[in-house]
């Protein structure tokens, strides 16, 4: 015979656990579809290769002080989407162009008033760390004017800096995607395999002895 009790008791666990159970497969596609699934299984666990950037980030974090003091260092290997844009030509570029060299890229628009005050300590940067060794890459995603920012840039004199722009925006949504973007300007300390080292949302002092030092310790010259 059998106990209704106990029948009824295990029919209700059963229901429970596929009402859990489809909880969470629908959170899951739910986040998917936010985040795209690729993402959500490359960085899970993190990317392996990026793990050097990593023990990196650790080194650099003291100099994460000062002008640079809101630099977020890596705690988790990330591998950097790569990021397309384009040269002031029209050139179709991508971050994969720049491996084999730490790059800051920063992306930057002519609304937001952060970024235009931070330019010309960009340009002051690449002035006096621009190598093969290291680059600053600022994209502008202004979606309108494309001559717009090429005459800020100029009317300012910045002249170290190469011109590239992402009239999509699609980069900062790419890098929004994996939560590195939440507003202008965001920039990014990239390793030469494209992982992270650190990130920073919002202007910082670029030209300070502060932000001199931070790179100089990323490109393990501190």
């Amino acid at each position: 015979m059998t106990d209704p009790t106990q029948s009824s008791s295990g029919t209700g666990r059963k229901r429970l656990a596929l009402i859990v159970a489809g909880g969470v497969a629908g959170l899951a596609v739910g986040l998917a579809g936010v985040y795209g699934f690729s993402t959500l299984t490359r960085n899970a666990g993190g990317d392996p290769s990026c793990r050097p950037a990593v023990a990196l980030a650790k080194k650099v974090a003291p100099f994460a002080r000062g002008e640079v003091a809101a630099v977020n260092v890596a705690k988790s290997p990330l591998k950097v989407p790569d990021l397309g844009f384009e040269d002031a030509n029209g050139k179709k570029l991508s971050l994969a162009d720049f491996r084999g060299r730490t790059v800051l890229l920063n992306l930057w628009a002519t609304w937001c008033v952060p970024c235009r005050k931070e330019m010309p300590t960009l340009d002051a940067l690449q002035g006096e760390l621009g190598s093969n060794d290291f680059q600053v890459v600022a994209v502008n995603i202004d979606t309108r004017d494309p001559n717009k920012p090429k005459r800020f840039l100029k009317d300012i004199g910045v002249s170290k800096l190469t011109y590239y722009a992402d009239p999509s925006a699609k980069s900062f949504q790419d890098l929004k995607s994996i939560g590195r973007a939440f507003g202008m300007p965001t920039t990014m300390l990239v390793d030469p395999q494209g992982c992270e080292i650190g990130t920073i949302a919002g202007p910082a002092e670029w030209a300070s002895k502060d932000a001199l030092a931070l790179i100089k310790a990323a490109l393990g010259k501190s």
